[in-house]
This record gives C-alpha cells, sequence and structure tokens, in this order.
C-alpha cells in the first residue's frame, strides 16, 4: 500500500489551488493514465515567490504535487531545477507502481521552469 508519507500528502495536500496572476502556469497529463496536474507559481528575481497546484489523478498524484510544491517554494530557480522524479519518489516513499505521478510532477517542473526563462 501507500507509505504514512503518501497519505499525509494526500490527506493534507499543500498548496493546492490558483494563482490568479500568476506569472507561469503550466498543465501536463500523463497520456498513459490520464492523470492531469497543473501549476501556478510567481516568479520573480529567479525565485518561486508563491507556488500552487491542482491534480485530477490517483492518490500518489495528488500526493507528489503537494511534495513539490512544498519543496520549491520559496527557493531560488537553479536550486530546484535538478529535482527529479526520483527524487520525488524517495521523498515521499513511493511503490514502483506509483512513479507515473512523480515523472508527472517533475515533468510539470521542468515545463514551468522552461516557461519562467
Amino acid at each position: 500500500m501507500y507509505s504514512e508519507k503518501v497519505l499525509e500528502y494526500f490527506q493534507h495536500p499543500r498548496n493546492v489551488g490558483e494563482i490568479p496572476n500568476a506569472t507561469a502556469v503550466v498543465e501536463m497529463t500523463n497520456p498513459v493514465c490520464g492523470d492531469l496536474m497543473k501549476l501556478w507559481a510567481v516568479i520573480e528575481n529567479g525565485r518561486i515567490l508563491d507556488v500552487k497546484f491542482k491534480t485530477q489523478g490517483c492518490v500518489p498524484a495528488v500526493a507528489c504535487g503537494s511534495w513539490l510544491t512544498e519543496a520549491i517554494h520559496g527557493k531560488p530557480l537553479a536550486e530546484i531545477t535538478g529535482i527529479t522524479a526520483e527524487q520525488i519518489d524517495k521523498g515521499l516513499g513511493l511503490p514502483s507502481a506509483s512513479r507515473h505521478a512523480s515523472v508527472l510532477a517533475a515533468d510539470a517542473l521542468h515545463r514551468l521552469l522552461e516557461r519562467s526563462r
């Protein structure tokens, strides 16, 4: 089943919602399972000042979005460019069958970083 950490981030997700005046907004879909993640961020002077997410998907997809936003909030872009699906996996203790969720979150982050340049 899922680790306590995955369940905590799913049952009490951090940074859920939208940012009306976001400087970057991205949407990613996993074509295999249909999970969808959308990220909103306010980026100024090379730093994530605020970030929110919404996810339509499985328990791990919601947990990954929550973990990701918590990990990048307030951080300089240079510090978060190296975040990988593997780091998200380890950060949450995801089962291998849920790897698609961490890939979705990492892909959304990388697209967000591309849009912020």
